[in-house]
């Protein structure tokens, strides 16, 4: 579990491309302090479980499934990946709880740029867009986000210049795609009522 603020940006430094699998090594600083072979690290918002740590090198396996279903499978050496380490027992949580599980990928459709402004417009399919809703949470890229406004198609997130120095973000462009995780709890709430329309529970 993770809670979406960015300790840090990684570089990615190699991809090794086998068939079904790429192997995947990444140079970071304050992450791999501590990190141990199997421990769980967040890169761009994918929960991925560290191969090797060899002082500030990571190495981590992404199977076909996860190429398919993220944005790795663009990824390029020289990269900066947003990173963040799994969540202590005793953490603050900053963030929302956030799971590491891309739910799909959306499209940075519009950039809109102003005086001390930045607005990011998401387009999202609309089997995931029933999950946002205007001051719901999401992460995208997995950077813990707060919705804004809500358009059938896309939403709007607002960025402070605090989050474009620490992420990604600062240099995405329009028409790239994004790791987007909608709120768990949104998922709980909303399938959870639909089953209930769906099937009659009964104590005998």
């Amino acid at each position: 579990m993770f809670s979406g603020i960015v300790e840090e940006k990684g570089i990615i430094q190699s991809i090794k491309k086998k068939q079904n699998l790429y192997t995947l090594s990444l140079q970071a600083k304050k992450v791999c302090r501590g990190t141990k072979i199997g421990d769980s690290i967040a890169i761009n918002g994918v929960c991925l479980t560290a191969t090797s740590v060899i002082k500030n090198i990571m190495t981590f396996d992404l199977m076909k499934e996860t190429l398919d279903a993220t944005t790795f499978g663009d990824a390029k050496a020289k990269q900066e990946v947003n990173l963040e380490r799994a969540l202590k027992v005793n953490s603050r949580l900053g963030g929302h709880f956030v799971s590491g599980h891309v739910d799909g990928m959306g499209v940075l459709k519009k950039i809109v740029t102003l005086p001390n402004y930045v607005e990011f417009r998401v387009g999202l399919k609309k089997s995931l867009m029933r999950y946002i809703a205007p001051k719901g949470s999401v992460a995208i890229d997995g950077v813990s986000l707060t919705i804004g406004e809500v358009r059938k198609t896309d939403f709007s997130v607002y960025l402070i210049p605090h989050t474009l120095e620490v992420t990604t973000f600062g240099k995405m462009q329009e028409d790239m795609r994004l790791n987007i995780e909608t709120d768990i709890l949104a998922k709980y709430l909303l399938d959870g009522a639909q089953r209930d329309n769906v099937y009659t529970y009964s104590d005998k």
